[in-house]
């Protein structure tokens, strides 16, 4: 099943200053950005991996998996790359495309932020990002302060 990248980037800029009553808003319990990333990557892929505790998934705030709303968890989820849902591989800020997610760690330890790439570029200027908790869209990459930094493409969907 193919990433659906212009899926992915409608429902960012829709719903980056706008939350999609569907899914909880986990902006006042530590923050809602990887809720709104792996929201992005089910509009562009369409399968959830219902498996308990190490899937990908959501049906309320008090059952989804903690890929869905964990920085690590979605990472570790998307780089196992087995199993049912999107996965991915970190490549390089150039190889980056619309739909795929940046990582941010702002201690240069503890991965913390999960924007979505709308829009891709050579330099963190030209890159722009949607987010939510800090709610933006069209935002460019070297806004942000940060430590460290992962970018991760999203390969494909398994069914």
């Amino acid at each position: 099943m193919a990433y659906n990248r212009k899926k992915a980037v409608a429902y960012a800029h829709k719903h980056a200053f706008h939350p999609n009553p569907a899914f909880y808003d986990f902006s006042e319990l530590g923050g809602d950005c990887t809720n709104f990333a792996s929201q992005c990557l089910y509009a562009g892929g369409g399968v959830m991996n219902y498996k308990p505790v190490f899937g990908w998934y959501y049906l309320s705030l008090n059952n989804r998996a903690p890929a869905w709303t964990g920085v690590e968890y979605l990472y570790n989820f998307l780089m196992a790359g087995t199993g049912a849902g999107p996965f991915a591989q970190e490549v390089t800020l150039q190889e980056l495309l619309p739909g795929d997610l940046i990582q941010l760690s702002f201690n240069g330890i503890d991965f913390r932020h999960t924007p979505v790439v709308v829009k891709a570029g050579r330099t963190p200027r030209d890159v722009l990002v949607a987010a939510r908790t800090e709610d933006s869209d069209n935002r460019p990459l070297s806004t942000y302060t940060y430590l460290d930094i992962r970018y991760l493409h999203i390969v494909d969907v398994r069914a």
